[in-house]
């Protein structure tokens, strides 16, 4: 049962929250001892500049919302990011000398933009970027030394990019205008130009990029196509046209190539299959699959130092993230940036269940000390294109902490368990994905493990999306709902979004609102308030743009017009919280909720 509820400063739970975690690593292509990280290691994400050598990291942004995403210069000298208001992802992105100082805008000129995109070639030469707006949709830049736009692409469909080759003679861009959906194909232009070199495009599948071979007068380009159902790599040559598949029949998931080698003997490669992962090396000169005997964890980037070295980022449930050093075997030599301390955490377990359609889907498990059935927590993830995987979560932790089981979720629509079930969902979001956490609550309460009147639903941004979902479509499971940065209404949200979201929106459903209205009101929770049972607690950013205010605000007005039970905050933020302070803030929210709606 539930445990005392424990708010005090050092709690356990909170003493999770403060443990620092390596976000992301970075290290300059042409200069390899200096880096970029991001981390909370002051309470909030921000970049930092990286002394490789020693270790050495110092503070670069001091944005009040945080900075979660940036690019390091190929020779070292500066950092870009972009620079938004409270966390709103639009502005403009700025460059700031390595060794701090102030920022210069590289696009002066244009109005405010969204973008999660920029980057340099290998030899530093030029810059690439994308920009997104209303008024143009997407752009994409390369930009020379002297700050001059010298390559412009533009299109109304979702683009990303540039790669850039090595001497930035090469511009390889993905889009989806000829699918119109998720999946991408690749155009690559002469800069110079500015005419097409070539297409490479896989009728019924993605071809998503990576990026070009990390030497001059080399010209070819490492990509990942899902064409058998699964990511594979594939290598291009866009003058010529030449195209090799790498051929990996002993692996079973889905493979993202990560890097090369300086020499381009080597791909670094991981596989997640059933959401548990697995790194290679692919010997491009002998064809040989090598597999690295690795510890266990959920590896989410890594690239090579030399021709020797490989750098990764491994979290668990029982650790933050942090950076560590390995041989070409997969030995760990040693951790190069460490996380926080955290305090003892519960594994988790990997468990199974007949989802929709008699699917088979994967979960993850965390008990409680004591005897079941517990109070529970069904979590879902965010996405939909994405997984949740063996990693450190303090919310889950927290909950474990105070007596409750979690179970969290891969529904249909999640990456890496083949293409075809990712693309279940599309054009009907909310369907499949409530059903399989029907079927998942189903498989607790016959196991033993839920107490059948205190199952709480919880998740952020898509995974709060489907709070609201499973809330108003299966209403007698629940006590109650805790939504973060959620969707409640797709029509009003296409309308006001970021345009990088608005594409991936239409992406997703296979067209805009006013092409599709009905299917859009089927997918909207907003539509389920009057079936809604039990309490919600929502927690929203007012400067969130890719889940917008004023369609959380129509939400609101609907369940207060239906006499529903809504508590919701708002907090001076964007699409979630980078702060720790703020973060320990919602979960201490979300914790009293719980407590008041279980008695």
């Amino acid at each position: 049962m539930l445990k005392e509820l424990d708010v005090s400063q050092d709690a356990k739970w909170k003493q999770r929250f403060r443990a620092s975690t390596i976000g992301w690593t970075q290290i300059a292509t042409q200069n390899p001892d200096r880096g970029l990280v991001c981390t909370n290691r002051d309470g909030i994400y921000q970049l930092y500049a990286w002394d490789v050598p020693s270790g050495e990291l110092t503070r670069l942004t001091h944005h009040s919302a945080g900075v979660v995403f940036g690019s390091i210069s190929a020779d070292g000298e500066w950092i870009y990011y972009l620079d938004d208001a409270e966390g709103n992802e639009l502005g403009h992105f700025v460059r700031i000398p390595f060794a701090g100082g102030e920022f210069q805008d590289l696009t002066p000129d244009m109005p405010d933009y969204a973008s999660w995109y920029i980057t340099e070639s290998h030899s530093g030469n030029l810059v690439g970027l994308t920009a997104a707006a209303r008024e143009w949709g997407f752009r994409i830049y390369v930009i020379n030394p002297a700050g001059e736009i010298v390559f412009t692409y533009e299109n109304e469909n979702q683009a990303v990019g540039p790669n850039l080759s090595h001497d930035g003679t090469i511009a390889v861009i993905a889009t989806n205008e000829r699918s119109g959906s998720l999946d991408m194909s690749l155009e690559a232009y002469d800069i110079a130009t500015g005419k097409q070199l070539g297409e490479l495009y896989d009728e019924g599948a993605s071809i998503d990029p990576i990026g070009f071979v990390p030497q001059a007068d080399n010209e070819w380009y490492l990509a990942k196509t899902s064409k058998t159902g699964f990511g594979r790599p594939l290598l291009w040559h866009q003058r010529t046209g030449e195209r090799r598949d790498l051929k990996l029949e002993s692996v079973a998931g889905d493979v993202q190539p990560w890097d090369w080698t300086e020499d381009g003997r080597y791909l670094l490669l991981r596989e997640i299959h059933q959401a548990q992962y697995q790194l290679y090396l692919y010997d491009l000169e002998d064809n040989q699959l090598i597999k690295l005997e690795h510890p266990s964890g959920s590896y989410n980037s890594g690239y090579f130092v030399g021709n020797d070295t490989i750098f990764v980022n491994v979290t668990d449930s029982l650790q933050p993230n942090r950076l560590v050093k390995m041989d070409m075997t997969g030995n760990v030599l040693e951790t190069v940036l460490s996380s926080g301390d955290a305090p003892e955490a519960a594994q988790w377990q990997s468990v199974t269940f007949a989802g929709a359609e008699g699917d088979t889907i994967q979960a993850w498990l965390v008990i409680p000390e004591g005897d079941a059935p517990y109070p529970t927590i069904v979590h879902t993830h965010g996405g939909p294109t994405a997984v949740m995987t063996d990693s450190y979560s303090p919310a889950i932790q927290s909950w474990v902490d105070h007596g409750f089981a979690v179970f969290s979720i891969n529904y249909h629509g999640s990456t890496t368990f083949g293409k075809p079930f990712q693309k279940s969902i599309e054009g009907n979001l909310g369907e499949l994905e409530v059903l399989d956490i029907e079927a998942g609550v189903q498989w607790l309460l016959d196991n033993n493990i839920a107490h059948p009147e205190m199952i709480l639903k919880t998740g952020g941004s898509y995974g709060g999306y489907l709070t609201l979902m499973a809330l108003g479509k299966a209403p007698s499971l629940w006590a109650g709902g805790m939504a973060d940065v959620a969707i409640a209404d797709w029509t009003l949200m296409y309308e006001d979004q970021a345009e990088t979201l608005r594409s991936y929106q239409k992406s997703l459903f296979g067209g805009a609102p006013e092409e599709m209205p009905e299917q859009m009101a089927k997918s909207s929770p907003i539509t389920y308030v009057e079936a809604i049972k039990a309490p919600i607690h929502i927690l929203q950013g007012e400067n969130d743009t890719r889940c917008p205010s004023r369609q959380m605000h129509a939400y609101e007005d609907k369940m207060k017009a239906h006499n529903k039970h809504l508590e919701i905050v708002w907090f001076n933020a964007g699409h979630g919280s980078r702060a720790m302070g703020q973060s320990i803030e919602h979960q201490e929210l979300k914790l009293r909720f719980a407590y008041r709606v279980l008695g």
